[in-house]
């Protein structure tokens, strides 16, 4: 997670801005940090020869503003800082709802599963624009991913808050580190994208997404 992209586009007009909301609010532009490849770019190669997809589910969200690739696509549970240059009444922070959307002021529903932030971004400012403002700028940025789950011989099996560039290693960390009973060189993990789920055993050093779910197996010797 090294360089930055940007996701805001064109510019608010503050005169339209004064109109629908009294003075004009003037936002700071978020930072959007990116990752050149890291934790989703590994775990597909660790995919590339994995068995049927098989799906799985997410929930809750954490809470902190986090770092996060420009390339990432969102998903029920993911929480979003939308920020509306000028409109004060529309900046806020929304959860990505089951059905996959974010529900704001005058527009209403908005898809964003499977949606970047910057195409998210666009959409928003596509529908702003059509009747509600004349040259909306809007970013959007991740406050807080959805989680992960670690099941099987774990201390604590369940879901988790994910970290940015976490491990398959700092997941069992999380969930108090292996049981006993546990096979401790390799796990199998299930990651799920537009395209489908994937499931595959990989080794402890192998980056974690948001949502992935970690099975811990039992030795048996």
């Amino acid at each position: 997670m090294q360089t930055a992209g940007p996701v805001a586009v064109a510019q608010p007009r503050a005169d339209l801005d004064s109109m629908a909301y009294g003075q004009p609010y003037i936002a700071p532009q978020p930072a959007v940090v990116a990752d050149g490849g890291g934790a989703i770019g590994a775990l597909r190669n660790s995919f590339a020869a994995s068995p049927a997809p098989m799906p799985v589910g997410y929930a809750a969200p954490m809470a902190a503003p986090v770092r996060y690739d420009a390339s990432y696509h969102l998903d029920a549970g993911d929480k979003l800082r939308v920020v509306i240059y000028g409109q004060e009444g529309l900046t806020n922070s929304y959860a990505i709802d089951a059905g996959g959307s974010i529900t704001m002021p005058l527009i209403g529903a908005v898809p964003a599963r499977g949606r970047t932030p910057a195409g998210l971004a666009g959409e928003i400012a596509a529908r702003l624009r059509n009747g509600y403002i004349r040259e909306p700028s809007v970013a959007v940025e991740i406050e807080a991913y959805r989680p992960f789950f670690i099941l099987g011989e774990v201390s604590a099996p369940g879901q988790y808050p994910y970290v940015p560039s976490m491990t398959v290693e700092s997941a069992v960390a999380i969930a108090g580190g292996f049981s006993p009973r546990a096979k401790r060189d390799v796990v199998t993990v299930t990651h799920t994208e537009a395209g489908g789920a994937m499931r595959a055993t990989v080794p402890l050093g192998t980056p974690l997404s948001p949502g992935d779910t970690v099975f811990v197996g039992e030795r048996w010797f």
